[in-house]
């Protein structure tokens, strides 16, 4: 693709229609690369469903206007305005349906290095924008939808009807009802925990909008109905933003049954390297939303005594390693710089003053990718994949996947297993991909790998269809 000289644009936008303008920009512009027809050339097709860079209109409108630089696309941004980058991407739009483009259906079967893996559409409708799974046990498990309903699915069926009297959500851009988790003590103390948005409504932004922060409760479910809830975590409400993104939220327990959850920097990123706010952080509460003593600002006198680690994003996957107990979670980056890190005590992740991503207008972040003091990414991808939810193997199903990590990603629509040797990621292998914005990822009891999607919102289910033949 080459870029358009601003004579060449000015005598695109005499053409009277729209469609027009933006059919000339293309042919003119991009057609060297996706090919005239836009099927493919030196660049992947437009019209076949698949996106490797991320399917939604924003997607498309970003990688227009910013590039992709790891794959040589340049930034139209100084060529084309917004209204013209929108033009192009509802001319692909409308390319795909004429070419009758839908989605890539379900394999029956990937081929893996190690497994022929079946798919089946564990969850296929009933659900609006499902954001976390958690299991209970082999027959029952919890599903939150981003509106604020929490679901039930039992041997494989969605009860139709949600747990009444769940908290009010702030369900607004990346706010909703976020994670669930049940308690270690499950059988026996009844405890489910949720991380959500929670809205000040007397707090006004300049549109009127509220400022919001991540909230986590915990309640029990008796008769279909939320009760006996307890508030676990409130930040003080003058840390709300009235920003509508980058809430976190993951919930996990380690071996002590100390709880970890995450919260993103809510947009305003210099907040994550400060540990007397709560956005930008890893928390760790005992399970009744009290200090441990151990925490490293648990005297309060140099950070929140809740606060675990600092300098992260956005947190939105946390999984706990079966063998070593030892916390990891996945952050999106902006532009590139998605992360996996291995979680320690009072240990600062850099954002933003590290990274290896660009912000979204191309220009860098930071002049620095590693600094004295701070952590370094375990794994991050360049550019980002959008990594969302994390869950370790276990069980009996994929044995030769023990302790890997299964990790989702929303913008490229992928689910991936990194195998994993200590606290290093040694490969990547792309399981699925353009199924859906992967959101969440689990494994019940078996070890069957569970893949949560947005878009269409489903979940779906893995299992080993025997030993791969091919070494």
């Amino acid at each position: 693709m080459r870029l358009l000289t601003t004579l060449a644009l000015v005598a695109l936008t005499s053409i009277a229609s729209a469609d027009d303008r933006s059919e000339a920009i293309y042919q003119a512009s991009c057609a060297s690369c996706p090919g005239k027809d836009y099927r493919g050339g030196t660049a992947q097709s437009m019209v076949d469903g698949v996106w490797q860079f991320g399917g939604g209109d924003g997607d498309l409108e970003r990688n227009i206007k910013y590039g992709i630089t790891a794959v040589g696309m340049p930034n139209y941004g100084p060529a084309l305005n917004d209204e013209e980058i929108r033009g192009l991407v509802k001319l692909l739009r409308d390319a795909q349906k004429t070419a009758g483009v839908e989605r890539p259906p379900l394999p029956e079967r990937l081929a893996t290095r190690d497994y022929d893996v079946v798919t089946q559409k564990w969850i296929d409708s009933g659900l609006e924008a499902p954001w976390g799974l958690q299991f209970v046990d082999e027959h029952t498990a919890f599903v939150t939808e981003k509106p604020g309903r929490l679901r039930i699915v039992r041997d494989g069926v969605l009860d139709p009807k949600p747990i009444e009297g769940t908290p009010k959500v702030y369900n607004q851009g990346q706010g909703g009802l976020m994670d669930v988790a049940v308690d270690p003590d499950y059988s026996k103390t009844g405890w489910v925990y949720l991380s959500y948005s929670h809205a000040n409504d007397r707090k006004q932004g300049e549109k009127g909008e509220p400022a919001a922060m991540t909230r986590v409760a915990r309640g029990k479910i008796v008769d279909g109905k939320w009760t006996d809830e307890q508030l676990l975590f409130r930040a003080p409400e003058e840390t709300y933003w009235h920003t509508q993104y980058h809430f976190g939220s993951r919930i996990v327990f380690d071996p002590s049954g100390k709880m970890y959850f995450s919260i993103g920097e809510r947009g305003h990123q210099d907040d994550a390297q400060n540990p007397r706010l709560p956005n930008g952080k890893v928390h760790r509460l005992n399970r009744d939303g009290s200090i441990p003593p151990d925490n490293p600002f648990a005297d309060g006198k140099a950070g929140m005594p809740s606060v675990f680690t600092y300098g992260n994003r956005n947190p939105q996957g946390l999984a706990v390693h079966p063998a070593t107990g030892k916390v990891w979670e996945t952050e999106h980056g902006p532009m590139g710089g998605d992360e996996v890190n291995v979680l320690a005590a009072g240990a600062n992740y850099g954002w933003p003053k590290i990274t290896y991503g660009l912000n979204y207008h191309g220009t860098p972040v930071s002049d620095r990718q590693r600094a004295a003091g701070m952590r370094q990414p375990v794994y991050y991808w360049a550019p980002s994949i959008a990594v969302c939810g994390a869950e370790f193997v276990r069980g009996k199903e994929f044995p030769r996947w023990e302790n890997n990590l299964i990790v989702g990603g929303l913008g490229h629509e992928v689910l991936a297993r990194l195998v994993v040797d200590g606290d290093r990621v040694m490969h990547q292998e792309v399981l699925l991909r353009s199924q859906g914005r992967v959101r969440d990822v689990a494994v019940d009891p078996s070890g069957a790998i569970y893949a949560v999607l947005n878009g269409p919102d489903r979940i779906v289910k893995l299992t080993n269809g025997g030993v791969a033949l091919r070494q």
